[in-house]
Formats: structure tokens, C-alpha cells, sequence
């Protein structure tokens, strides 16, 4: 048995988003106003000074952040009321927006803004740069935050979460140890908070072993595929929104893209693809392509440069694939939650106020020593009670109305908009993402589709590129003699199930040319080589694989991408 050091800290946080960092420092504040109080009015009793603690597996706080991102700036100025003095990183203010529906050559603007898409007091931001900005003023509160520790387990004392085991470094590819072998430590809390992100390892298992997700919708996803644009200066407004729907998604596809004036030189553009898609040869990487050849963005990007590329899943299935948040020793918040407002294609503003929500219930817990799970679930009742909570609530059956296809789910979205939510029935069920995916015979009437009927284009390496090209600029690195983290249960299935039937659609559903599935001239035999090193982090692997036979767990702590304006 391994000997591994222990860590006691008092209250945990596990992933170094928005979530967390707005969940530790409004902690902070929380104690350190009731120490005041009980200073100056002489009644009750101090809390004790608390570690309390951060875990990150990227190299620096940021380096996986990647949203649009449009952002609600209202728990932010809650939180950090001087928070513009403090310099936050708001890339713009919302100006001028536009909604527009794209055919194959044309564009349709819609006369109005519909109401969930008006932007106007919301902010332009790098999720990257407010991550890092945030963690800087979290830091200097006294939180200790460790990047570059990946969180591979949790710890538990019979049925209680006591904490999570960071995973070991050093460890070849034939998981033997290396000269430079490290044991991974253990972090034991009083509570432990869950900020994963989206689809998050650890969190997966709690809801396993908890059974946090009984009688709810299973949980569903969008993949984001986003570039940063260097442009001349005055060619797009900053502040300036446009969201699109249509091409080069068919109707029968969930999603829609996006450009945002950043500042006067600088544009995020990028497309959501909904990944409960039937067609097993459509690639978002490649839609995201063809929606910058679209004439109406294409000028955009004229005399441009693109500077950054990035890749995540963001949780659309809504407020009945919300799981039980509470446990014993522990709470779950942010994307792993699936706290995402799809209707307005908003989720930072949704975890940094569920963090924050999660905080005041810890304190109540610290000041009461009453870690229970009865305890903690005052963080769920508060969470519904919320404005975000009835922000979920009103847009409940949102995303569920798309299974019918883009022209259906405009007519039920809009009534949903008018009757608050309801639509038929109060609940709409769904299926898994992985669940909808059809054979290539079933799709396109054949086994051998033609590379037209595909849809492939030529990358011209300016305006459009191919997935290797956008890695490099995603700056993704991985210790290379390390276990692959992208764990395929049976190769036999891959082989023999997945291939005959559906192509190996990893190798199209993969934003990042992980996955490569090749055939021997001679044998005719085939064979999966997994490029790791490539890994965005999305987790699109573990959500969309037809025979959920791919799992991914974190690498060695420190590896991934290296976003700083995504």
C-alpha cells in the first residue's frame, strides 16, 4: 500500500472555475463579517480561523475556463461590489445585438430581439481572464488554491464524504513508476464542494453511489467549438452580439453560433452542436468551419487572424436533469450540477451564484459543527428558491422541445415563453445524448456515403482549419509517458459494434483529433490509436460514444489546454 500524506483542511472545493472561486471567496467574506460582528457587539462566538482550500488540475487558474460568454454581471456585483475599480476583465458591454436565421447562402434577421436574448447590462468576457482575475482576489482572501493537482477520487468514511485522493505523478505508460514518481495526496475536509465542471469525473461516481439522479431526466449537452479572432481595428463593434441559428446545423440539429465584440481588435466567434445528433458523420469541429465560410460571417474575419481555439460541453438538459445536490459531507454546484440556462445560452452568472448559495449554507453548517446531509440540503432549497432557480425553472422544458426539430421548437418555445415554462405537460422527458445516434445506413440509406454526402470540405489554413491546426493554437500539452486518461472499456466493441455500424464517429465528434481509427492494407484488421496529448478536456468522448464505452478521467495534474482569453 502506498503511503500518501494527508491533508486536513476545513472546507474543500474541488475544480478552480467561477464556481468555486465565487463559492470560497464569498465563504471568506461571510466569516470574516460574523467575526467582526461578534467583535464589536461582544455576543456569540468567533470561528476559529478556517484552511480552507482550491483544487485545480490545470497548470494556472484559467487555463481550462472557456465559455461564449456572455455574462450576467449580477452576482459578480454582489460578490465584488467595486468589482469594475478592481479591475475585473470585462471585455466589452453589451451594445447592439442581432438574431438571425442562416440558410445555405442567405440570412434572415429577426425584426426584434426575442426577450431571451437581450443582452443589454450584460458584459462581454473571457472566461479564461475572469477565472484568473478572480482567482488572484481569492487568493489574497486567505484561500489556498493548489493548480495542478488533478482530484482522482474521492475519500469516504462508510457512506460520508471525507474528501478526495489527487492522482500519483510519475507514472509511465505501462503504469509502472518513473524516476520522478510522486504519490498523489489526500485532501480531508469537513465538506467538500464539487465544481468539476462539466460532466465532472468525481462527480459522476457520487451520483452513482448516491443515487443523486433518481427520477430525473438524464443529463444532456451541448459542444462549444470557439476561435479568437485578431481583427482590423473597426471592422466589428465592440459590444456588438450576434446569435444565429439554421446553417449549416440541419433542422433536426440542436444549436446555433455566435460572434462577440471583444474590444476593438478582437472577436469570439464560435458554434453550439447539440450532441443528442442522429447523423453519426456530422463533426462539430467541421460545422463550425463551414459556419465561417458563411458570407454573412465570413467578412467578419476579412484580413483577420485566429489566435486561440478551445473546446467544451456545457450542460443544456435543464432543471429536471438537475441531480440531489446534498450528501452527506458533501454539495455539488456549477456545470456539474447542469446549471445552465440554455434558453439564454447563459451559465457563468448561474455557477458563480450557485457557489456563492453553497457558501451560506457551509457557514451555517461551521457555525452550527453539522456537516449532515440534512444540514447541507439547505443549500438546494435555497438554490430553487433563487432567481436562478426560477430562472431553471421558467426555461424547464427548453432545450427537451428541440427533439422535434428547429421549426417545432421555435413554436414551443415560444408558447413556453408565454406560459412560463409549461408546454403540453409540466415535464418533458428525453433520452440520453449517446441514445440518438442512428447507423450511417439508417442516416444516408448506405454504408459507403460519398465524401459529398458527408459534407467534407477543403480547410484553406486562413479563414478555416483543420483540427490539428486549431489544437496547436489551443496550446494543449500532456505529459506524453503517462496512461492515456481516455479510457476505451472494449476495444471489441469499437471493432466489431461501432465500426460495421456507425463508423467510428469518435474520430468526427472529437473537437480535438484524439481518436484514430485506422485499418491494416493487408489484414483488413482495424485499430484505435488515442492521441491524449490532444485532449481539450470537453469530455464530448464520454457523452456522445453510441455504446458509452469511452470514459474519461484527469491526466496527470498540469496538462490540458492553456487557454488565456478563451
Amino acid at each position: 500500500m502506498e503511503e500518501r500524506d494527508i491533508m486536513e483542511v476545513d472546507v474543500l472545493f474541488v475544480g478552480g472555475g467561477v464556481a468555486s472561486l465565487s463559492g470560497a471567496l464569498h465563504l471568506t467574506n461571510l466569516i470574516n463579517a460574523h467575526n467582526e460582528k461578534v467583535d464589536k457587539e461582544g455576543q456569540g462566538e468567533k470561528i476559529d480561523e478556517l484552511m480552507i482550500a482550491v483544487l485545480e488540475k490545470s497548470s494556472y487558474l484559467g487555463a481550462h475556463a472557456l465559455s461564449g460568454a456572455v455574462m450576467d454581471p449580477s452576482p459578480l456585483k454582489e460578490l465584488i461590489p467595486d468589482f469594475k475599480e478592481k479591475g475585473a476583465p470585462l471585455d466589452a458591454e453589451v451594445t447592439g445585438e442581432d438574431v438571425c436565421l442562416l440558410t445555405k447562402n442567405g440570412m434572415i434577421k429577426a425584426p426584434i430581439t426575442p426577450p431571451p436574448l437581450n443582452n443589454h447590462g450584460n458584459y462581454i468576457v473571457s472566461l479564461s481572464k475572469l477565472t484568473e482575475w478572480l482567482a488572484g482576489i481569492v487568493e489574497e482572501s486567505g484561500v489556498n488554491i493548489f493548480p495542478g493537482f488533478a482530484a482522482t477520487e474521492v475519500l469516504y468514511d462508510g457512506d460520508r464524504v471525507i474528501g478526495v485522493r489527487t492522482g500519483d505523478k510519475g507514472i509511465d505508460a505501462n503504469g509502472d513508476k518513473k524516476g520522478n514518481f510522486e504519490p498523489g495526496i489526500d485532501l480531508q475536509g469537513k465538506v467538500t464542494v464539487f465544481g468539476e465542471g462539466t460532466r465532472g469525473s468525481l462527480t459522476k461516481t457520487l451520483i452513482k453511489k448516491f443515487n443523486l439522479d433518481e427520477g430525473k431526466n438524464p443529463d444532456s449537452y451541448v459542444v462549444g467549438v470557439k476561435e479568437v479572432w485578431e481583427i482590423p481595428e473597426g471592422s466589428f463593434k465592440p459590444g456588438h452580439v450576434i446569435h444565429t441559428m439554421g446553417y449549416p446545423l440541419k433542422s433536426n440539429t440542436y444549436g446555433g453560433g455566435f460572434v462577440y465584440g471583444m474590444n476593438d481588435t478582437q472577436i469570439a466567434v464560435g458554434l453550439l452542436t447539440g450532441l443528442d445528433y442522429e447523423d453519426p458523420y456530422l463533426d462539430p469541429h467541421l460545422m463550425f468551419q463551414k459556419f465561417k465560410m458563411h458570407p454573412y460571417i465570413a467578412k467578419i474575419f476579412k484580413d483577420g487572424k485566429m489566435v486561440q481555439y478551445g473546446a467544451k460541453t456545457a450542460p443544456v438538459g435543464g432543471y429536471f436533469s438537475i441531480p440531489k445536490l446534498a450528501f452527506e459531507g458533501g454539495v455539488i454546484i456549477g456545470d456539474s450540477a447542469n446549471l445552465f440556462i440554455s434558453q439564454k445560452i447563459k451559465g457563468v452568472h448561474v455557477a458563480m451564484k450557485s457557489g456563492m448559495l453553497a457558501a451560506e449554507t457551509i457557514f451555517e453548517a461551521l457555525l452550527k459543527n453539522d456537516f449532515s446531509e440534512a444540514q447541507l440540503s439547505n443549500y438546494e432549497r435555497a438554490l430553487y428558491a433563487s432567481q436562478i432557480g426560477k430562472e431553471l425553472y421558467k426555461v424547464r422544458n427548453f432545450h427537451q422541445a428541440f427533439e422535434k426539430g428547429l421549426w417545432v421548437a421555435l413554436f414551443k418555445a415560444g408558447l413556453q415563453f408565454i406560459l412560463g415554462g409549461r408546454i403540453l405537460k409540466n415535464r418533458l422527458t428525453t433520452k440520453p445524448d449517446y441514445i440518438h445516434q442512428k447507423s450511417v445506413k439508417e442516416v444516408y440509406g448506405t454504408d459507403s456515403p460519398t465524401d459529398e454526402q458527408k459534407g467534407l470540405i477543403k480547410f484553406d489554413g486562413q479563414n478555416t482549419f483543420d483540427k490539428e491546426t486549431d489544437v496547436y493554437y489551443s496550446g494543449s500539452t500532456h505529459e506524453e509517458q503517462q496512461p492515456s486518461h481516455l479510457k476505451i472499456l472494449d476495444l471489441d466493441i469499437c471493432y466489431n459494434k461501432c465500426l460495421p455500424e456507425f463508423q467510428a464517429p469518435c474520430q468526427r465528434f472529437c473537437p480535438a483529433d484524439v481518436y484514430d481509427m485506422s485499418i491494416d492494407e493487408e489484414t483488413g484488421k482495424p485499430s484505435m490509436k488515442i492521441n491524449f496529448s490532444n485532449c481539450l478536456h470537453c469530455k464530448t468522448c464520454d457523452v456522445k460514444d453510441p455504446f458509452a464505452n469511452i470514459t474519461w478521467v484527469p491526466p496527470e495534474g498540469g496538462g490540458g489546454p492553456k487557454y488565456t482569453m478563451m
